[in-house]
């Protein structure tokens, strides 16, 4: 038990319909109906029954909002005893895609920040799945998905079913980033009979396919030789180390190909069209902080030339 079914218990009594609860929780009805399900099991009583005026509490179910009431009354009370230690605090939590013009972005926001206040910062890079869990759960306001072109109906409806509105960042062409030590380094514009011997570092727990791997796995000039990282520190290693290694990546800015001593390349393969979109709750506004991060991520991304 936590906090949160009590929540949802409590509004969905408000209410008298899940329907509306779940609207007002930023959650589907099939989700919130199920945890209800699953949390009334759990207790071993119904709480709820449906009657012809909406849903209302049982006799027992009356008994427990009694108690989940003062709990949560309790709860809201322990929380303002604190309140004032975060009135002088910057607080700001995102998930992202494993991008590294967004990280660059985020270090520029950080460089900038009020140096009078004390700050809680929470960047957490991961897959577009995840975020968009993130985003649903409270875990983050705010978050930033990375989908293929081909697969945008898709996540579009997904993050309808979600409730979930989004605005679009960046649409790009995925480039082939390598060392300049690369053997392929001097070619212009790579093809896949010429990364046939190179090592492709991937990211592990990516969720839908960052490639068209459908046409890949059918090209006899394509042999898969993969290492699977699970953060990027772990990837410029690689890529530094490794002449022979290369990764497919969003366009970095010029100082982090400088700092790395890596260049980016074209490959002549089809459907390689990703987008990067903010996601945000149904009528969440975003904040002075979300603004301020967004307009970091976009001048990094404006800088960018093309190779």
């Amino acid at each position: 038990m936590n906090t949160s079914h009590l929540k949802y218990i409590v509004e969905v009594a408000k209410t008298g319909s899940i329907t509306l609860a779940a609207e007002n929780l930023y959650m589907n009805q099939p989700n919130l109906s199920k945890t209800i399900k699953e949390f009334e099991a759990s207790i071993g009583i119904n709480i709820f029954k449906r009657t012809s005026k909406g849903i209302v509490p049982t006799k027992k179910g009356e008994e427990f909002l009694s108690y989940a009431n003062k709990i949560l009354t309790q709860v809201e009370e322990l929380e303002s005893l604190y309140k004032s230690d975060t009135k002088n605090k910057i607080l700001f939590s995102v998930s992202v895609p494993r991008a590294s013009y967004i990280s660059h972005a985020f270090t520029m926001y950080v460089e900038k920040l009020d140096e009078t206040k004390d700050w809680d910062m929470n960047f957490k890079e991961t897959n577009s799945m995840q975020t968009i869990q993130d985003v649903v759960e409270g875990e983050c306001h705010i978050g930033i998905i990375r989908y293929q072109k081909n697969y945008e109906s898709y996540f579009l409806n997904f993050l309808k079913d979600k409730r979930l509105q989004y605005e679009d960042i960046w649409e790009f062409e995925y480039l082939a980033l390598m060392s300049k030590n690369n053997p392929l380094a001097l070619s212009d514009t790579l093809s896949l009979k010429e990364l046939n011997n190179c090592i492709e570092i991937v990211h592990g727990d990516l969720m839908v396919p960052h490639l068209s791997f459908a046409e890949l796995k059918n090209s006899e000039e394509y042999r898969k030789r993969r290492v699977y990282v699970y953060e990027r520190g772990s990837q410029f290693d690689l890529l530094c180390q490794i002449p022979t290694s290369y990764m497919w990546v969003s366009p970095l800015p010029q100082q982090l190909l400088n700092r790395y001593g890596l260049i980016q390349r074209y490959c002549s393969i089809t459907n390689q069209i990703f987008k990067d979109i903010l996601i945000y709750p149904k009528g969440y506004q975003l904040s002075k902080i979300d603004n301020t991060f967004l307009q970091a991520v976009n001048r990094v991304k404006d800088s960018i030339s093309k190779p």
